[in-house]
C-alpha cells in the first residue's frame, strides 16, 4: 500500500489519532492525504498532503485539523459514486475514517458498495459504537461536563437551590449517567430509562423536610429539555429551580490522557490492519487488547445498560 487518506468527524482526541495514523504510515513510507470537511470534501476532492511535520503539536488539541461537516450529498448514490471516483483518481488505496456512527456507516458503504479498503476508528462523545468499550472523545466529554458540574454544585450548595443540568446525548445517556455518578448527583434522566417526575418531586420534598437544601439533577438532551423539567419541579414542589445547559462545550477542550493514549494506539493499529489487507472493520481496545470489529456490527444501535449504574447513583445519594 503506497497511499492512504484520512477522513474525520470532530471530538477531543481526533487530532491525536490523525497524528498517530500519519506518523505510523510515514514509518512504512506510505503517503498520507487528509480529506478536508468530511465526506463533502471527499466528494469535492479536497485533499491535503500530510507528513510528520503536518501533525506536529496537535496531540493536545481538541476538534480536528481537517475540519468536518455533515454531508447530505454523501447519503445519495451519486455522492458516493463521486467519492469513490475521486479516491481512484488520486490513487488512494486505503481510507481511515475517524468518527461516530454516521461516519462509520459511510465507511461501511464505501467498503461494501465502492470496494474501497476502509478501516474505522471509533470517535464519539456518546460512546455509542456497538462492541466498543470506549470511543475516542467520550472520556474528555465526561470530564468537561464534570468540571462544569463541580462549579455548579458550589453555587447550588451556597444558595440552597435545585439545579437541572442538561448534557449532550440525543439517543444515548452515556454522558449523563457517567457525570451523575462521578458528580454525586441526586437524579439522572436518561433516554434508555423511564422516569417518574412525580416520584422525583416527592423525593425532593421529603429530602427538604429532613434538612436537605440543594439538589442536582442531570438530564440527557434526548430525554427532555432542562427548562421543562425545571418548570415541573417548581410547580410540584414550590422550590426555586435553576437551569444550566452545557451544550457544545462538551465536544471541545483538550483531550484527556485517556483519550490521547487511546487515539495513539488505535491510530497506529488502524494503519497496521490496513496494511495487512483487512477492510470494512473498526479497530477498538477491548479488555486491554487491540481488536477489530466488523463495521456492519459497529454501526448497529448500542444498548447501554443503565439499571445497575442508576441503582448505584440512587443508593449513594440517599
Amino acid at each position: 500500500m503506497k497511499k492512504i487518506a484520512i477522513i474525520t468527524r470532530d471530538c477531543a482526541g481526533v487530532n491525536a489519532a490523525i497524528r498517530s495514523v500519519v506518523r505510523t504510515a510515514c514509518g512504512y513510507k506510505i503517503e498520507v492525504v487528509g480529506v478536508l470537511k468530511g465526506y463533502d470534501g471527499l466528494i469535492d476532492g479536497k485533499f491535503i498532503q500530510l507528513n510528520r511535520g503536518s501533525v506536529s503539536g496537535i496531540i493536545n488539541l481538541g476538534g480536528t485539523i481537517l475540519k468536518t461537516s455533515r454531508s447530505k450529498r454523501f447519503l445519495t448514490d451519486s455522492g458516493q459514486k463521486q467519492a469513490v471516483k475521486n479516491l481512484h483518481e488520486y490513487k488512494i488505496e486505503g481510507l481511515i475514517v475517524i468518527g461516530g456512527n454516521g461516519s462509520l456507516s459511510g465507511a461501511h458503504n464505501l467498503a461494501t458498495q465502492g470496494k474501497i479498503a476502509v478501516v474505522g476508528i471509533p470517535a464519539t462523545i456518546d460512546n455509542d459504537i456497538t462492541d466498543v468499550d470506549l470511543a475516542i472523545g467520550a472520556d474528555t466529554a465526561v470530564n468537561v461536563a464534570l468540571d462544569a458540574l463541580d462549579k455548579i454544585r458550589d453555587t447550588a450548595t451556597s444558595l440552597e437551590r435545585i439545579f437541572v443540568v442538561e448534557v449532550m446525548g440525543r439517543e444515548s445517556g452515556y454522558i449523563a449517567m457517567q457525570v451523575a455518578l462521578a458528580g454525586g448527583c441526586e437524579e439522572v434522566l436518561l433516554p434508555e430509562k423511564e422516569s417518574d417526575i412525580e416520584v422525583m418531586c416527592k423525593e425532593i420534598k421529603q429530602g427538604n423536610a429532613k434538612g436537605k437544601s440543594s439538589w442536582i439533577i442531570i438530564v440527557a438532551e434526548g430525554k427532555a429539555k432542562a427548562h421543562d423539567i425545571a418548570r415541573l419541579i417548581t410547580r410540584n414542589t414550590g422550590f426555586e429551580t435553576r437551569v444550566t445547559v452545557l451544550g457544545h462545550i462538551q465536544r471541545g477542550g483538550h483531550p484527556t490522557a485517556v483519550d490521547r493514549i487511546l487515539a495513539s494506539q488505535l491510530g497506529n493499529y488502524a494503519v497496521e490492519v490496513l496494511r495487512d489487507g483487512q477492510t470494512d472493520i473498526c479497530v477498538s481496545m477491548k479488555n486491554d487488547k487491540l481488536v477489530t470489529i466488523p463495521l456492519s456490527v459497529a454501526i448497529q444501535p448500542k444498548k447501554i445498560k443503565v439499571a445497575e449504574t442508576y441503582k448505584l447513583i440512587k443508593l449513594l445519594t440517599k
